[in-house]
């Protein structure tokens, strides 16, 4: 993983994910090489300067698309603001929840993204999923190929403080359309747009918005109803298999992190960390899922794991992890894998070093891990019958 701040791995993460998902690497080194002084304090004026710099280099993209704009080269200027779009992005989710800037940088970054699917000509299209008399926000990619008829779909979903525009710029949509198999990813209640302008907090029960948005595919007329399954990161590793558990509607199940028992994780953290293991994470995690405190979030907290759950999963389940995840322990990547005794398909795959991908959600190489995910994918849907799928 590159790691510009020797005393900062939150931040070493984010500028490998950003990198992963979309980002330029010469205007990341310019942006990192500016804010080591500023990684190595402990309280949010670190955080405020690392948002600072890279609003500053989002804008720079914008102006830039906007001077190919006026010379009509809309392609160039979708990409600068496909970049812009992942810049804002990883400045705003790094700051505290009450920081005022970050609505602003949000709403740009949201703006951005969405001129960039315009003018790059995607094959990407903003959805809104109906969802407790609102909507959750997705996109929609669909697959590709010659055949015709309905196509599989996989549900993608964030983590804990990623967005649905990191998932997309990973390249699991475009991995999974290649193989002909569609995709939608959602901020689901707890992150993106569900969280910053509907005040949609998380849920224990992931069944609940993920059936949701079968209910939505399942109005779709290209998509095959009975061919849906799911995939998420990070925290993800919890809520994907908790919805294949409970909603089997889902034909298939990846974590892409095997977050297994993540209130326990907590706890460990609480305990070896402290108050403020990084600046306003205890505040950040309160936002997220509805919590006024620390001891009430950490008496919630508990309930957070697959343990109660895990046995129920009787779909194809594929586990990966990171063999070096500095995050999650590898003991939760076996206990998941072990616990889930009723799946007719299950695998565990660590990444080595040899491979890359060893670090959390594989931030230190995702293209490797993001085409065995979709490789997995396209030949568990071949088991199950699917047509006009390939690897």
């Amino acid at each position: 993983m590159i790691e510009y701040f020797p005393t900062n791995y939150v931040w070493n993460l984010s500028v490998n994910i950003a990198l992963a998902t979309g980002a330029n690497h010469g205007e990341v080194d310019e942006v990192c090489r500016q804010l080591v002084e500023a990684s190595q304090r402990t309280d949010d004026s670190g955080s405020e300067a690392f948002f600072r710099a890279w609003r500053n280099l989002g804008d720079r993209l914008v102006a830039l698309a906007e001077q190919d704009l006026a010379v009509g080269r809309t392609l160039s200027a979708g990409t600068k603001l496909g970049r812009a779009a992942i810049y804002y992005m990883t400045g705003e989710r790094m700051t505290h929840p009450t920081y005022t800037p970050r609505k602003e940088v949000y709403e740009k970054g949201l703006r951005s993204f969405a001129r960039h699917l315009e003018l790059a000509r995607s094959n990407c299209r903003r959805v809104e999923v109906p969802y407790r008399g609102t909507t959750l926000a997705g996109l929609f990619v669909a697959g590709h190929g010659d055949q015709a008829g309905l196509r599989p779909c996989m549900v993608l979903a964030n983590g804990l403080d990623s967005f649905k525009e990191m998932i997309h710029g990973s390249g699991i949509q475009h991995a999974l359309a290649e193989r002909g198999i569609s995709s939608i990813v959602v901020d689901q209640p707890g992150t993106g747009e569900a969280l910053r302008l509907k005040g949609l907090t998380a849920l224990i029960e992931s069944e609940v918005w993920a059936g949701a948005v079968i209910d939505y595919l399942e109005l779709r007329d290209d998509i095959d109803s009975d061919k849906i399954g799911m995939c998420a990161w990070s925290l993800g590793g919890y809520y994907a298999p908790r919805a294949a558990a409970m909603e089997k509607r889902f034909k298939l199940c990846v974590a892409w992190g095997a977050n297994f028992n993540w209130g326990e994780l907590q706890r460990r953290r609480l305990a070896r960390e402290g108050q403020q293991p990084v600046p306003h994470y205890w505040d950040h995690v309160q936002w997220v899922w509805g919590q006024n405190s620390l001891d009430a979030f950490m008496s919630f907290a508990q309930d957070i794991t697959l343990a109660p759950v895990i046995d129920r999963i009787s779909v194809p389940f594929l586990v990966v992890h990171g063999e070096a995840d500095r995050q999650i322990p590898r003991e939760y990547a076996i206990q998941q894998y072990a616990g889930a005794v009723n799946s007719p398909k299950r695998e565990l795959k660590f990444f080595t070093h040899n491979e890359g991908g060893v670090e959390h959600c594989s931030a230190d190489n995702m293209s490797n891990v993001r085409d065995y995910i979709a490789d997995w994918v396209a030949e568990t849907f071949i088991d199950l019958g699917c047509k006009g799928v390939r690897t």
